[in-house]
């Protein structure tokens, strides 16, 4: 949720050599950025551009080092090899304890699962194991080896975290940071039972033994500590919390992480770190328990939350399916010195394996009323500047190619022969700014009709008003994704979801 930072400054369009981590975490310390991810994957970059490998003990010698940790829970007839079990981890800076402190998952069978934290005087430096932050996967029978009795108090009543649906969740997906008032929590969860924040103690970076919850159905734990959102078998996993402008946002991935399971980000806020966080709709991220047929596949046609990412070919043109970015999710976001945004994810893509995944970073920019959307490209060394004016207004008018990441159940009929469908591919279509102030879009998309925009040069905000949707954005330079040059282009987001668009002519 925090990280030290630097600024990298504005170099020119460099093409990224990117790194392949699974649920990527970022941190910064000595001028260096670091992603931390799952199975033990982790780089290095001095620019956010151009990523190589890193070695620690944890790539080294993870045997030894959750040895005991992993035996004494996770470790099961069903699950009995550790080494693909260590999963998403994620990074802060304490302050208190001086030290890098790392929140990793060790998944086990059944869900028997648990996080710990690692401890270390510098990134890529020597990690020290210091104990379990909270488990999973028990009943009244194994609770005794876990803190359960402590937190609980002896022989508690464990009948409700026998559901699936409420509180027999996955210890999964971490993700650490320090509040307003200097308190340090943790967010994590599993898609099924939903996304739970605990209170930590900075002092040892372990739970907060002396902070109690009550248990109020599809709010509050005892255990567990407050709901973010989900829940019911209702997906969305990979939380992950960012603080800006008085407000807490909340990234979840919907769906199913491979490539035809329709994985994608979506976007909640709410004042407070604890919720409520709705979306732009005003949908609550936690699930209500009706279990309709969109929820039972995976929520991702579901209606909420921002969509900020889809399947698309993007930008229009002459390209290999293999270029097309699918099932993109599992984030994390920070802010770099200049006060620039940025979001952190992993993707796969059509015509590559499942496998073949890679890093991609995009920008963060703001919307008039508060929301964040990403970047039409990602990062390439040019950062956009909110707030310190954009493009002439002459410079907007004329033809433009538009996507939307639509949310619902659209279908173009893209297809493979092997895989069957991605759930949708997104494609670019001609849409014209003119000087009076009228777009005129493509005929028989029901979502671009005609209608009306309007521009802020010092802001560099715009609005689009397009059929029964009004769309706020940024308006920027950025280098495109295809032949790096720089390109008058925007993102915006309307109706709970986003749309991209960059200037042809």
């Amino acid at each position: 949720m925090s990280i030290q930072t630097t600024d990298t400054g504005n170099k020119g369009p460099m093409t990224p050599h990117h790194a392949a981590i699974h649920d990527p975490a970022i941190a910064l310390e000595g001028g260096n950025y670091y992603i931390f991810g799952t199975h033990r994957h982790f780089a290095i970059s001095h620019d956010l551009i151009n990523w190589e490998g890193l070695d620690c003990n944890i790539t080294r010698d993870y045997e030894r080092l959750f040895r005991d940790v992993w035996q004494s829970w996770p470790k099961q007839p069903g699950n009995p090899d550790l080494k693909g079990n260590m999963w998403a981890p994620d990074l802060i800076w304490n302050p208190v304890m001086h030290k890098w402190c790392m929140y990793m998952s060790v998944n086990g069978d059944h869900y028997r699962s648990l996080i710990v934290l690692l401890t270390a005087d510098h990134l890529n430096g020597h990690w020290n194991l210091v104990g379990p932050v909270v488990y999973s996967g028990f009943d009244q029978e194994t609770a005794e080896a876990t803190d359960v009795p402590r937190v609980l108090g002896p022989e508690p009543d464990l009948n409700r975290y026998r559901s699936l649906k409420d509180t027999r969740i996955n210890a999964i997906d971490a993700g650490v940071g320090f509040d307003e008032e200097g308190r340090l929590w943790m967010n994590f969860g599993s898609w099924f039972g939903g996304i739970w924040l605990l209170e930590l103690d900075p002092s040892t970076g372990l739970r907060r033994y002396d902070r109690s919850y009550p248990t109020v159905a599809d709010e509050s734990d005892a255990y567990y500590g407050y709901k973010l959102a989900g829940g019911h078998w209702v997906s969305g996993e990979g939380s992950y919390l960012l603080h800006q402008g008085g407000w807490w946002y909340l990234f979840l991935s919907n769906g199913c992480l491979n490539r035809t399971g329709g994985y994608q980000i979506r976007l909640f806020r709410s004042k407070k770190i604890n919720g409520p966080y709705l979306d732009q709709a005003g949908n609550p991220a936690i699930a209500a328990g009706d279990l309709s047929a969109v929820e039972q596949d995976h929520n991702w046609t579901g209606e909420k939350g921002i969509r900020l990412l889809s399947t698309c070919r993007w930008p229009a043109g002459p390209s290999e399916d293999a270029d097309i970015e699918v099932a993109q999710g599992h984030n994390s976001a920070f802010r770099d010195n200049d006060g620039c945004l940025f979001m952190v994810y992993h993707t796969r893509f059509i015509n590559r394996g499942e496998d073949d995944y890679e890093t991609r970073i995009r920008q963060l920019l703001p919307t008039s009323d508060g929301w964040l959307t990403a970047a039409p490209f990602e990062y390439q060394g040019i950062r956009s500047h909110p707030g310190e004016g954009g493009p002439d207004q002459s410079e907007l008018i004329g033809h433009w190619q538009v996507v939307i990441h639509r949310k619902s159940d659209y279908f173009t009929g893209d297809k493979t022969d092997d895989q069957g469908d991605y759930r949708g591919v997104n494609h670019a279509e001609e849409m014209t700014l003119t000087e009076q102030g009228t777009c005129i879009g493509p005929v028989g998309n029901r979502d671009l009709t005609d209608g009306t925009w309007s521009y802020d040069r010092e802001t560099g905000g715009i609005s689009l008003h397009l059929a029964d949707s009004t769309y706020l954005g940024t308006v920027t330079h950025l280098p495109d994704d295809r032949n790096h040059d720089i390109r008058i282009c925007l993102s915006a987001i309307g109706s709970n979801q986003s749309i991209w668009a960059v200037r042809t002519a």
